[in-house]
């Protein structure tokens, strides 16, 4: 269902409280022809009403003829940033940028945040931006999930489907995302509530089952058929079932790259206010799932790339799968038990 316009501005203003947005600090919004008229609108009330300086830096779309979707994390190609240093220069020199376009997985984002350019991703529905506004409790629960995987050396996922998967950790860091941007230099994405981590290069082993109901992104579709994965040294080398194992298949062998099987980052949902079930509800086209990745006790794991964390594996496929049922071990202790968060 539609919200008012009312309750975008009042949603915006929590969200840019919470990430200390001040009078005076200038703030631009970074929006395509894809950017959603009431999120823009309702964002420039709000950090206008906030007293900040706004401004707003439209970019025409790239690599539409080169990708098999339109979702925006389909394909992590060039950004409409690559070589525009005017736009780069804007950028820089804002307090705050709102994502409203998505640059997530490119260089050009990591070198804004590098000066202390904070950003936050927002391309969900206005009704779903609404309804998980982030909290500060949000954000304690996301961060000591973060801590319990920064101390972790190897994390264990089983379920009853048949997953019996192996991720040696400690060469990269945790992330945390809980969906607002409260320190300099910071990224997050609104909605979010998950914590996250990347194996050890070329470490991965054992077999991840997509069972019924689990859900594969960006081709948002439920899984009808169980989908076997084989991981060995880090890279998915078999992808047996059905149909929907046939689908899956044919839509990696688009991008020609064998990068695109390495199993990239791996975690663990903690919103509450996400739904398992909400993705059914939608148009394809109408969102990017952020529902099915942070939806409380799944095993979220991901194939591509893994510059986000600090590694040096780019590549233009970029696969979330959020499985259900699973136990996640980290070490000796047990953070989600049959799809339930644990061990807080």
């Amino acid at each position: 269902m539609a919200i008012s316009d009312y309750q975008l501005i009042e949603a915006w203003k929590e969200v840019l409280k919470l990430s200390k947005l001040t009078p005076g600090q200038t703030v631009t919004i970074l929006t395509s022809q894809a950017t959603h008229p009431q999120t823009l609108s309702c964002a420039l009330i709000a950090t206008q009403s906030m007293g900040a300086i706004v401004n707003r830096l439209d970019l025409p779309p790239v690599n539409g003829e080169k990708a098999f979707s339109r979702d925006s994390l389909a394909y992590l190609g060039t950004t409409p940033l690559t070589g525009n240093r005017a736009a780069i220069a804007a950028l820089k020199h804002s307090d705050l940028v709102l994502d409203l376009m998505t640059l997530l997985f490119s260089p050009e984002q990591h070198d804004i945040l590098k000066g202390g350019t904070k950003i936050l991703l927002a391309v969900e529905p206005p009704e779903v931006l609404a309804r998980m506004v982030p909290t500060l409790a949000d954000k304690a629960r996301v961060l000591a999930a973060a801590d319990k995987l920064a101390g972790a050396r190897e994390m264990r996922v089983t379920s009853p489907a048949g997953t019996s998967f192996v991720c040696p950790m400690g060469e990269f860091g945790p992330t945390a995302e809980y969906g607002f941007v409260d320190e300099p230099g910071r990224w997050d994405h609104w909605p979010s509530g998950f914590a996250l981590s990347y194996p050890n290069d070329h470490t991965a082993h054992g077999t991840l089952v997509i069972d019924r109901g689990d859900i594969l992104l960006p081709q948002k579709r439920y899984v009808a058929e169980p989908i076997v994965l084989t991981v060995e040294k880090g890279y998915a080398t078999r992808i047996e079932g059905g149909v929907d194992a046939a689908l899956l298949r044919d839509y990696m062998e688009t991008f020609r790259d064998p990068e695109g099987y390495a199993i990239s980052h791996i975690g663990w949902g903690l919103q509450p206010r996400a739904r398992w079930s909400t993705l059914g509800l939608y148009d394809r086209e109408a969102t990017i799932g952020m529902d099915a990745r942070a939806f409380e006790g799944n095993f979220l794991f991901s194939l591509g790339p893994n510059n986000e964390g600090g590694g040096s594996r780019t590549t233009t496929c970029h696969i979330d799968i959020p499985l259900r049922n699973c136990t996640v071990s980290l070490d000796d202790t047990v953070v989600v038990k049959d799809g339930r968060v644990v061990n807080e």
